[in-house]
């Protein structure tokens, strides 16, 4: 197969995913779940969105043709078959969601989990179901309202307990 897209005009995926347990965990508390034909998706705002704004100098640099702080997670559990089968279900949706990465909601974390059914049904037919729920993401983003003032993450120091706390039991 050839790709009508020389390499230097491909859009890498890479930069975009979400690769820590703990942001699948806060993106499931964030959301609810939404179902289409051949997949559930979740969509979360991102944590630390106000980083990622233009001007700002510390903000972490998002790939050509990506919105700021967008973010895309792929899940596909044993369920779904043996590790060459789910192998495969992440290959053709990472691909179809690399081609249309200007799609994906600003400030947003998005989890898409496929059901088993991706794995044969025809590319087109994947490809147009993964441009349906992005907009639909990006439509549910625009309709969130946005927070001044984002919760900081958290610091080392929050949670310790003074020895006074203890001196009185």
């Amino acid at each position: 197969m050839t790709n009508p897209l020389k390499p230097a005009q491909r859009q890498s995926f890479t930069g975009v995913r979400l690769r820590k347990h703990a942001d699948y965990q806060r993106a499931y508390a964030a959301s609810r779940k939404r179902q289409s034909a051949s997949m559930s998706w979740f969509l979360a705002p991102h944590p630390y969105e106000q980083k990622s704004l233009a001007g700002d100098p510390g903000s972490p640099q998002s790939p050509a043709g990506t919105p700021a702080g967008s973010r895309v997670g792929l899940t596909a559990g044993k369920v779904m078959g043996k590790a060459h089968e789910r192998n495969r279900i992440k290959r053709r949706m990472k691909e179809a969601l690399r081609r249309h990465l200007d799609l994906l909601p600003t400030g947003c974390d998005l989890i898409l989990h496929p059901r088993r059914t991706v794995l044969t049904m025809d590319f087109k037919k994947l490809e147009a179901e993964i441009v349906r729920i992005l907009q639909q993401a990006t439509a549910e983003a625009a309709r969130r309202p946005q927070n001044p003032n984002p919760p900081a993450p958290p610091q080392v120091g929050d949670i310790a307990r003074s020895d006074d706390d203890h001196a009185s039991e």
